[in-house]
């Protein structure tokens, strides 16, 4: 082992040795001329870098005046909103690829030689894209089919997320909660799910009940629902208006009050016509029961 270790030690040195007599021997005007050979290559691919900067700079302010024209036109065109955001992120997808293509193009890649390298690696690309591929062929349909668009307020069913929409983006689409959250929902799952619009149309029925006692006149109680309901400005006259019982339930007779809204009024109506029956039937002397155990003792 001794041995070994000590050939080994002596290789090394007569290594360090024979390069440094290679160094020694060197010529120096050789070793000037090959550094200052490297020179205009470095200064060269710096430019190429710092005009590839410039040119990414200005291709970009270029995209961002062309999705200005872009709006625009669309906008005197009377384009949905929706479909306006949706054309909007594909612009930007195409304009930044195609600048990307150009930087390639400016560091000597062939045009080409990046869409064959593109081709050939296209099943692994669609492979990873998949979902992404699904949500941007999701987005395509509900601008096509139009189930919702920007600012109605929807329900998507299966897994219970609602909101108003804000935004039909190219991949995904946002919602916005009553409470001010953002809620992100791929369009492939929009476009393959039942879901619930409740601003697509202009009006709404709107039914409320209200339990009262079986002690109660229930064709009083008809009448103070019915001059209420009558005197409620935001319900459309023209449609059908109903005061009715409902259920015979367990402790109470139920009634409904039914009318129609505009889509807009269904909820500030709802909150303030339900204060209001409370309010009323207390006035006349209209008892609303609640569950209550009455307990008899036998002697």
């Amino acid at each position: 082992m001794y041995f070994a270790a000590g050939t080994d030690l002596k290789s090394d040195v007569d290594t360090i040795q024979e390069v440094a007599e290679q160094v020694k021997n060197a010529d120096p005007d050789k070793i000037k001329a090959y550094f200052e050979g490297l020179i205009p290559d470095v200064v060269n691919f710096g430019l190429k870098v710092v005009l590839a900067f410039l040119i990414y700079v200005i291709g970009a302010r270029l995209i961002k005046l062309l999705r200005r024209l872009l709006k625009r036109f669309l906008e005197r065109a009377g384009v949905d909103e929706g479909v306006k955001q949706f054309l909007d992120s594909l612009a930007k997808a195409l304009l930044y690829f195609c600048l990307i293509m150009i930087i390639f193009t400016w560091f000597g890649f062939s045009t080409a030689s990046v869409v064959a390298l593109l081709g050939s690696a296209g099943l692994a690309i669609g492979l990873a894209l998949q979902g992404s591929l699904s949500n941007f062929a999701g987005g395509v349909l509900i601008l096509v089919i139009k189930p919702f668009k920007v600012g109605d307020y929807i329900r998507e069913d299966d897994n219970k997320n609602e909101g108003t929409v804000t935004e039909i983006e190219l991949f995904y689409t946002r919602l916005t909660t009553p409470d001010n959250k953002v809620i992100v929902i791929p369009n492939g799952v929009l476009a393959n799910t039942s879901l619930t619009n409740f601003s697509q149309q202009a009006k709404r029925r709107l039914d409320i009940f209200v339990g009262v006692s079986y002690e109660a006149d229930i064709r009083r109680v008809k009448e103070v629902l019915t001059a209420l309901l009558e005197r409620e400005e935001r319900r459309l006259p023209e449609e059908e208006m109903r005061v009715f019982v409902d259920e015979l339930a367990d402790s109470s007779v139920l009634i409904g009050c039914r009318l129609w809204v505009a889509t807009a009024d269904y909820w500030p109506v709802k909150w303030q016509l339900t204060e209001k029956i409370k309010e009323t039937l207390d006035e006349n002397g209209i008892e609303i029961p609640y569950n209550q155990l009455e307990v008899s003792i036998k002697q």
